[in-house]
């Protein structure tokens, strides 16, 4: 069983909370970026390649991409109409496009990439003081190469960047090639697991290498700033145990390996993207909460990354599992037990606005604190009613049927209902569809040890 749509078929219509994202007409299953960057004027050269397959008899087609100049447009090699306005590249090939037909379309283009303009600020590419990072999530990704922009249309990448030789490029992925010619060097990495286009991040900067694992272990690099690299090492110390533990869990780890990267800067929050998650300098620092976030984003990589949620509606997926790994964190490394910590996530929620319904928050909600701590405690009540032996065999089965695929919270409930002694509607509906908080979930079953 795997949700993993056949890539001919054009996915559900438009994304109900970004309809103007993406176009659901056909699907893309490899993008080749061969990428220039100059951090100080900011300048960005590109080539993109993507390979696709029309769901629908294509006369046009659509690509998202910010404001760049567009040097050419080809689709299959031959030369294609287009217009570029408001953040969509409409694309005409000579001869329309047939229903489940592959074609390949390459666009050329140069700018200066900034963040797209969000609710939530700008996302995607982001000029830094020394270098630059991608934090897409949910929409930046046209910030910097042309796609379509929808979380269930995974595709494989391989990405090419050529910047100036002290620079260090960190991509997703496994480096394949990195060459230096005159002043310059090429970094040429590989993603071959699936991937949204929200979860493809570039980080460019003067950073050192520090390793956390090697193989056997699933090999988990940092690039940090030389000045951190002491504090790295020992805030992030225990990341290679978190791994060990979150494979017990959830299954065997979803990728090749697994990268940090530490900008030289404050960052509101740290960033998850396939392979690869970014803190700022301030996440540094030891203690709980800077600990949690460690736990929280390589938890994504599992929830989120390689399971992807079908569309920004089921949001809650990607962030109540891994709210509650903090908390399966917290009890086995020997502190408070996830049932303290969701306790206190109760309390918390008690004490704010019910407004929240957690199975459709809405656009404006999708990002709410309330969103990831009630997350966490529909996690935990479903332990409480199925007992930790089903509870942990249903994750771990969760992640390993899914594994690279695209799922929603209808597959999630239709999955549970499996482990369950009894029917869970009930419990689903007050936690996911009833904005009223539900009583803390009290173990019913004795815990199995």
């Amino acid at each position: 069983m795997n949700h993993q749509h056949s890539p001919a078929s054009p996915i559900a219509g438009p994304d109900p909370y970004f309809p103007n994202s993406g176009d659901p007409r056909y699907r893309v299953h490899r993008y080749e970026l061969a990428l220039d960057y100059r951090p100080g004027p900011n300048r960005l050269g590109g080539t993109a390649r993507l390979s696709a397959v029309a769901g629908t008899a294509l006369p046009e087609f659509a690509l998202d991409l910010a404001e760049f100049r567009i040097g050419r447009v080809l689709v299959d090699g031959k030369a294609a109409r287009y217009t570029h306005r408001g953040g969509k590249l409409r694309v005409r090939p000579a001869k329309a496009l047939a229903a489940g037909a592959a074609f390949t379309v390459e666009v050329h283009y140069t700018g200066n990439p900034r963040p797209v303009r969000s609710p939530w600020g700008g996302l995607g590419w982001e000029e830094l003081t020394d270098g630059a990072l991608v934090a897409s999530q949910p929409v930046g990704a046209p910030s910097w190469f042309p796609c379509n922009d929808r979380p269930a249309d995974k595709a494989t990448y391989q990405i090419a960047v050529t910047t100036p030789s002290p620079y260090t490029v960190a991509i997703g992925g496994r480096l394949l090639t990195r060459t230096t010619r005159a002043s310059s060097t090429t970094w040429v990495y590989e993603q071959s697991a699936p991937t949204s286009t929200y979860l493809v991040t570039v980080s460019i900067g003067q950073y050192q290498p520090v390793q956390l694992a090697e193989r056997p272990a699933v090999p988990q690099t940092g690039y940090v700033p030389e000045r951190l690299a002491g504090g790295f090492a020992v805030d992030f110390g225990r990341q290679p145990q978190m791994m060990t533990f979150f494979e017990e869990a959830f299954g065997p780890y979803p990728f090749g390996e697994y990268t940090v990267v530490v900008a030289d800067e404050e960052l509101d929050v740290p960033v998850e993207a396939q392979g690869v998650a970014t803190f700022g300098a301030n996440h540094l620092g030891g203690g709980w909460e800077r600990e949690r976030l460690i736990a929280h984003e390589l938890a994504h990589q599992w929830f989120g990354n390689s399971l992807s949620i079908a569309d920004w509606s089921h949001i809650w997926l990607n962030e109540g599992l891994a709210k509650y790994a903090e908390w399966l964190w917290s009890e086995y490394s020997g502190g408070p037990t996830a049932a303290k910590r969701a306790a206190a996530a109760h309390t918390l929620l008690a004490g704010l606005p019910q407004d929240l319904r957690l199975g459709d928050p809405g656009r404006k909600l999708m990002f709410d604190d309330r969103l990831y701590q009630r997350g966490g405690l529909t996690v935990h009540a479903l332990r409480c009613a199925v007992g930790d032996r089903a509870f942990f065999r249903l994750l771990k089965d969760w992640t390993v049927l899914n594994r690279h695929g695209v799922v929603s919270t209808a597959d999630f409930r239709a999955h549970c209902a499996r482990y369950a002694g009894g029917p869970l509607d009930g419990l689903f509906a007050a936690w996911l569809h009833d904005p009223m908080l539900p009583a803390f979930p009290s173990s019913l079953r004795p815990p199995v040890l």
